[in-house]
């Protein structure tokens, strides 16, 4: 590490030198946007390895994620990411938006929607599907509609809707709690990670109009082929490397100190790194605790955004049980199933399905024995294939904190990327990108926090989606 004595460093007089703490998808990010543009960059991260809580781990021969993770199209950021990191052809997005959706308590039994587009333009690419949606009545389907029109009305960045409730203003709009159940939440649940009674109508109304009504493919889903270990640590730390980023990884930041002559000094346990531009990409407590008095007027304010968890369960069958990528269900615990038998090296005969649970806050802390109890039968249910075979493994992976709550007001808790103390920066989904916590809010919040760090210094730099257009 630089020491703090010796000889005139020539890259402190040029302001080059920048430590990112945080290794997540933002902290990647600043790390080699900063490095792109000339400066000597030290990226910090605590764990033995880069990804935040997108990653991967091992488990026998498999080669399991924390977690499923999708993007849509619209996620203009994550796929720079993935581009700038090589990965874009490991995680390819659907040709065509096309979910399917299984209730398995209609009256009548178990009914098979789809929520698809075709190639018309907005708001008519959905019409056809959702003219057809099984789930609900031809009234409800209609309702859908006229809610779609008013909410591509907002804007999202209006500070009023942040206080306001999703539910609330479905309820306004003539939508049934079956309304809300099979199209609102299904979709508003594993974007936001909320129930809409407990999702801001500002973050609510950006993830639908954004992903639904902004463009004809902006909902096309893509997820990783590969274990996100491998996109988000492998294939990221040998950008970082080819960009000159020094990595340290199991290097954690205990705290920062601002000299008079305005450099800072970040030290770790294994010594002190000295830089001109700091950026903590770090969960919102940990950069509360790092935070130097006078960097934000209200820093309490981090405190007060809440988090939500994400509960993921793991099932490793003797033979095939879906034949489908993935599908969304009703009328059941279970909320989304993907197959990740191929990603995660599963040998030849069997499948490995991971049910994602979001707004798990009910099942996120139950024994694994209450919770294998709870979810085979309900994948017995929904997958009369999965009634006829063995169980080779089952387990669940946990993230307590995995997003920030998106609960009506934190959109005045969200601080910027600057802060009021020069040469400091915030990145982390948490902060004000204006989306919810997801990969394309980490991204987005990286680049800010550097582009931020790069105007102070005088080193413009186009924004990467500006240069693309």
């Amino acid at each position: 590490m630089t020491p703090t004595t010796g000889s005139p460093d020539p890259a402190r007089a040029a302001g080059r030198r920048a430590v990112v703490v945080g290794g997540g998808l933002a902290g990647t990010t600043a790390a080699l946007e900063l490095a792109d543009a000339g400066l000597q960059v030290t990226l910090l991260e605590g764990r033995p390895r880069l990804g935040g809580l997108a990653f991967s781990f091992k488990r026998g021969d498999l080669t399991v994620d924390n977690g499923q993770h999708v993007y849509l199209r619209c996620c203009t950021a994550y796929r720079w990411f993935l581009d700038r990191v090589g990965g874009a052809a490991l995680a390819p997005l659907q040709d065509r938006l096309d979910v399917p959706v299984l209730d398995i308590a209609h009256p009548r039994g178990p009914r098979l929607g789809r929520l698809r587009r075709n190639a018309l333009p907005v708001p008519l690419h959905l019409a056809a599907s959702l003219a057809r949606y099984p789930h609900l009545t031809p009234a409800e389907r209609a309702g859908v509609g006229r809610a779609a029109l008013a909410l591509g009305r907002l804007d999202p960045a209006d500070p009023a809707l942040d206080g306001i409730d999703f539910a609330t203003w479905l309820g306004r709009h003539g939508q049934s709690p079956r309304t809300v159940e099979a199209l609102w939440d299904l979709i508003g649940v594993a974007t936001l990670n909320a129930t809409a009674d407990r999702s801001s109508l500002g973050l609510a109304a950006m993830v639908f109009k954004t992903g639904l009504l902004s463009g004809n493919g902006s909902a096309d889903i893509g997820w990783a082929r590969v274990p996100l270990g491998h996109l988000h640590d492998t294939l990221a730390r040998a950008s970082l490397d080819a960009a000159g980023v020094r990595t340290e990884l199991r290097a954690r930041a205990t705290s920062l100190t601002r000299a008079a002559d305005g450099a800072w000094q970040v030290a770790t346990e294994d010594g002190i790194l000295d830089a001109d531009t700091v950026v903590l990409a770090v969960p919102q407590r940990e950069a509360h605790a790092l935070l130097p008095p006078g960097a934000l007027a209200d820093p309490d304010r981090l405190l007060d955004i809440d988090t939500a968890p994400i509960l993921n369960v793991h099932v490793v069958y003797d033979r095939k049980v879906l034949r489908r990528p993935f599908f969304a269900a009703l009328g059941t615990p279970v909320q989304w199933v993907f197959d990740r038998t191929d990603s995660s090296g599963l040998p030849d005969g069997g499948q490995y399905l991971a049910v994602s649970q979001s707004a798990a806050q009910d099942d996120i802390d139950e024994p694994v024995s209450v919770l294998r109890a709870k979810y085979l039968p309900e994948l017995e249910r929904l997958l009369p294939a999965a009634r006829g075979a063995k169980v080779r493994d089952f387990f669940v992976t946990r993230e307590r904190t995995a997003t920030f709550a998106p609960a009506p007001g934190v959109g005045r808790l969200r601080p910027g990327a600057r802060t009021d103390t020069p040469g400091l920066y915030l990145a982390g989904a948490w902060t004000a990108t204006g989306w919810p916590a997801t990969m394309e809010s980490a991204v987005r919040s990286g680049w800010d926090a550097a582009h931020a760090a790069l105007t102070a210094l005088g080193r413009h730099r186009a924004h990467p989606l500006t240069e693309a257009a």
